[in-house]
């Protein structure tokens, strides 16, 4: 935990700089009061926290009863604890239920290049030595991310059902789930398209490919996990919007954390949607994708000790 720890407060590095530094400026000049509150809000928003977020921020801090001589970590501990506050209800462990004699399908979505293969190979080798697990490569128009997935399935030892570039995603996730029953797998994870520049073909594939899962295994989907790079900021939210109306979106995971100057938009989401945020990435190696924890992301978005 310490390593992992160690590791989310240097990626959180450039967005709890942006965000405290901001914070340093305004409370240096003045006591927390009408004014000083709106210039916090200047510096919530510039750190992506977001509208709503940051709206509920301001008005819980203007009911705070602060020492008039309440020096600048006071100040942060009671920011943090406003942001954990907003965090908090998200922070739900990621469960695998598995249906007796069927596997657990987890349906995997984002645009490309939000870490969705990455990170089903990671969830993937976290969960390998306890379940017996297959992939599904339904992103079939992208021959790059098939074989990524493929390195993934060959690095952990998991077999990938592929089909031919260009085939039908959804019939080659009929046909992948049959062989996962057969083969009597655990869970399956499905790896989707995620080309958000047609959002009406979007949505069609990703309609067709769950009623496809559902004549096989009605109650599957059992996850349905939308990966999102955090370095896109305030877009992350639009793409939860899309997303959410072409799929049942049951949890999020995010990814690109380290380096990123955006880790406030994680806030905005907790404040707007309300998913559960089951993993937060901050790294390339497979132990850099842990589940998230509000009390921890908190301290190292204010840095406070």
């Amino acid at each position: 935990m310490i390593n992992w720890l160690s590791k989310l407060g240097i990626g959180l590095k450039k967005s709890s700089v942006k965000l405290t530094d901001g914070l340093v400026a305004v409370l240096t000049q003045q006591k927390p009061d009408s004014q000083i509150l709106e210039e916090l809000e200047e510096v919530l928003l510039t750190a992506d926290i977001g509208v709503q977020a940051t709206n509920r921020i301001i008005n819980d801090f203007s009911h705070r009863k602060l020492d008039k001589n309440a020096d600048i970590s006071a100040i942060k501990q009671a920011l943090t604890e406003d942001i954990e506050k907003i965090l908090h209800p998200c922070e739900q462990p990621f469960t695998i239920n598995k249906p007796q004699n069927m596997p657990f399908v987890i349906l995997m979505i984002g645009v490309n290049g939000s870490g969705k293969t990455t990170t089903i190979g990671k969830l993937a080798a976290q969960l390998k030595d306890k379940y017996q697990i297959s992939f599904i490569a339904a992103d079939t128009f992208r021959a790059a991310a098939v074989e990524q997935l493929e390195e993934w399935g060959n690095r952990c030892h998991i077999h990938v059902y592929k089909g031919t570039t260009g085939c039908d995603a959804a019939g080659l996730c009929y046909d992948g789930l049959q062989q996962a029953i057969k083969a009597g797998d655990d869970i399956v994870f499905i790896d989707t398209a995620g080309r958000l520049q047609n959002k009406v073909g979007l949505m069609d594939e990703l309609t067709k490919i769950t009623k496809v899962i559902k004549k096989i295994i009605p109650d599957a989907p059992h996850a349905t996990l939308l990966t999102l790079d955090a370095t896109t900021g305030q877009n992350a939210l639009e793409q939860i919007k899309i997303f959410k109306q072409a799929a049942d979106v049951s949890g999020l995971i995010i990814t690109k954390l380290d380096g990123s100057s955006k880790g406030g938009i994680l806030v905005a989401m907790a404040q707007e949607t309300a998913l559960p945020v089951h993993f937060i990435g901050v790294g390339e190696q497979i132990d850099d994708l842990q589940p998230f924890k509000a009390h921890y992301f908190a301290r190292s978005l204010t840095e406070c000790d």
